[in-house]
């Protein structure tokens, strides 16, 4: 069996569609976090320049941003935007669900990351939780957070990793677990 991956998609979806954007209002509170950002897609190179121009007139020219590897399938080490190069780095001691940007001239900004997979409600809950100003809570607790009330992101890749790990037969469609995939052995003795 051929497998074709077409890769153009999240690129050209990425170059007609702005970013997706929820940031802190500018405040004298300084939090944690900046806001958050919602990608389309897990392509950095197609991802990172819409995000870089939405972010232009609001906090000024990004020419740097540092991702932790494990939820980007590639991490290049340059993005081509407008004539010029933003970097990329990565970090493994970074918070998986966090971006930072960086400029020259005006700073740093942290953005909560949200999973492309994501969906609207929970997103949204995300987008408006990482914009309170001067909120004390990390990407990571955010993330752990919309987990917690049932709802979030990383329910369907600890489903996955729990069906892929337990052979796919204990789990229900739902997430729950179903006890044993065998029969049960019978109550009278015999083995």
């Amino acid at each position: 069996m051929t497998t074709t991956l077409d890769r153009t998609t999240p690129r050209d979806l990425a170059a007609e569609v702005p970013a997706r954007l929820s940031l802190t209002p500018k405040t004298t509170l300084a939090g944690q976090l900046d806001g958050a950002w919602w990608p389309y897609s897990r392509d950095l190179e197609a991802e990172l320049p819409p995000l870089a121009a939405a972010l232009e007139e609001p906090w000024g020219r990004v020419t740097r941003v540092t991702v932790n590897p494990t939820l980007w399938p590639v991490v290049p080490h340059t993005v081509a935007m407008d004539g010029r190069t933003l970097h990329v780095g990565w970090f493994t001691e970074q918070d998986p669900d966090k971006l930072i940007l960086l400029s020259y001239t005006v700073g740093r900004w942290d953005l909560l990351v949200i999973p492309p997979e994501t969906a609207p409600a929970a997103a949204a809950r995300l987008m408006a939780a990482a914009a309170v100003p001067g909120s004390v809570l990390t990407a990571e607790v955010l993330m752990d957070n919309e987990t917690a009330i049932g709802r979030g992101i990383r329910d369907a890749r600890r489903r996955e990793a729990t069906w892929e790990g337990e052979g796919g037969a204990c789990m229900s469609p739902f997430g729950q677990p179903m006890g044993r995939s065998a029969p049960p052995l019978p109550s009278n003795g015999l083995r």
